[in-house]
């Protein structure tokens, strides 16, 4: 009795022949994991910024919900912000008070009344050629005595003094107006034949230089303490949020979301803080600015002076603006990640 024959798969090579049928080409396998792993990136990148702007205007959104609280938030960063950043200011105006101070510290050499105008010509030129000296300026005893009259107003009470008491001088602006450089300077000076006495002209400046210099750690100090404050005025309004939303959390902590994840609303509420705040801020120094100008232009223009109230450029309201954002963002990490530590979902 035979023995049926089996069915051959379709397809299937007969049997004792080799097959020939040709698979199609595949890439391979390292290819296949690059391009793959390629693909996950890219996905994983398109996610992690769609989440991004998710997160961005899910936050916005909440602040506007409420716009009163969030608002006198804002509106205390802003006043935080405010306080060194007008010291700022008048810092920076005091430091081009200060340059121009700096144009007008002299030396003045005083030469002996004996010396006569020929060697005073003399005498300024060995002085000029001092590396040290910029440029100078010759006054005459007759000079001195005109300018000395014109300041006093009287000239007719001088006008009969038979011989002139004043001696010539040569006003000197150094190179350097570095304390120690003029006080050389002097000496030098001093040892010239004809030079009775050489004056500095330096000690104003010194003390404006140490007010500026103290009005400058003053403003170092207010911008970290009031720093600070805008720290803690983001972090508990951060904090606030968190415990509001501290079953939203649990949840989504179970499922698998990181802390990362957790945390990201939160930090884009930190920033818009800040950036309410700076733009608060910002319009509280332009008020300021306009509600000032006008009284002092007119005390300045009493003293004939001509000041200009400060104010911020596109470069300094940037810095603002970019301080306030990152001090949001901060007070709102430090805020979530200590809560975060504490929050076990049950």
């Amino acid at each position: 009795m035979k023995r049926a024959a089996t069915p051959r798969p379709i397809g299937a090579a007969p049997k004792g022949k080799r097959q020939t049928a040709k698979t199609p080409s595949e890439p391979p396998a390292e290819r296949r994991g690059a391009r793959s792993q390629q693909t996950r990136f890219s996905s994983r990148l398109r996610a992690w910024g769609r989440h991004h702007r998710a997160m961005a205007l899910d936050s916005l959104y909440r602040l506007v919900r409420h716009p009163v609280g969030n608002l006198l938030t804002m509106l205390a960063i802003a006043i935080a912000l405010v306080l060194p950043a007008a010291l700022w200011l008048t810092l920076d105006s005091a430091k081009l008070l200060d340059a121009e101070l700096d144009e007008s510290a002299t030396l003045t050499v005083y030469l002996e009344t004996a010396v006569d105008a020929a060697q005073s010509v003399r005498i300024e030129e060995a002085v000029i050629a001092d590396e040290d000296v910029e440029t100078t300026r010759l006054i005459s005893a007759e000079q001195g005595m005109v300018e000395f009259q014109q300041s006093l107003g009287i000239e007719d009470t001088l006008a009969g003094l038979d011989d002139n008491p004043l001696p010539a001088s040569i006003v000197i602006y150094p190179h350097s107006v570095d304390p120690a450089a003029m006080a050389q300077l002097a000496q030098r000076l001093e040892a010239f034949s004809g030079v009775d006495e050489v004056r500095v002209d330096l000690a104003w400046v010194e003390r404006l230089r140490h007010l500026a210099d103290l009005g400058r750690r003053v403003a170092l100090a207010l911008g970290v303490l009031f720093g600070c404050g805008v720290l803690l005025v983001v972090g508990n309004t951060i904090r606030l949020s968190v415990e509001s939303r501290r079953r939203e959390i649990e949840v989504v902590m179970l499922i698998g979301a990181t802390h990362a994840f957790v945390r990201r609303p939160f930090l884009y509420s930190g920033a818009w803080y800040g950036v309410g705040g700076g733009l608060l801020a910002l319009g509280l120094l332009g008020f300021g600015n306009h509600w000032l100008s006008m009284p002092v232009a007119a005390l300045a223009a009493s003293y004939g002076a001509n000041f200009v109230l400060p104010q911020l450029d596109v470069t300094g309201s940037t810095i603002l603006l970019s301080c306030s954002t990152l001090l949001g963002w901060l007070g709102a990490w430090l805020a979530v990640t200590r809560h975060l530590s504490s929050i076990r979902p049950r």
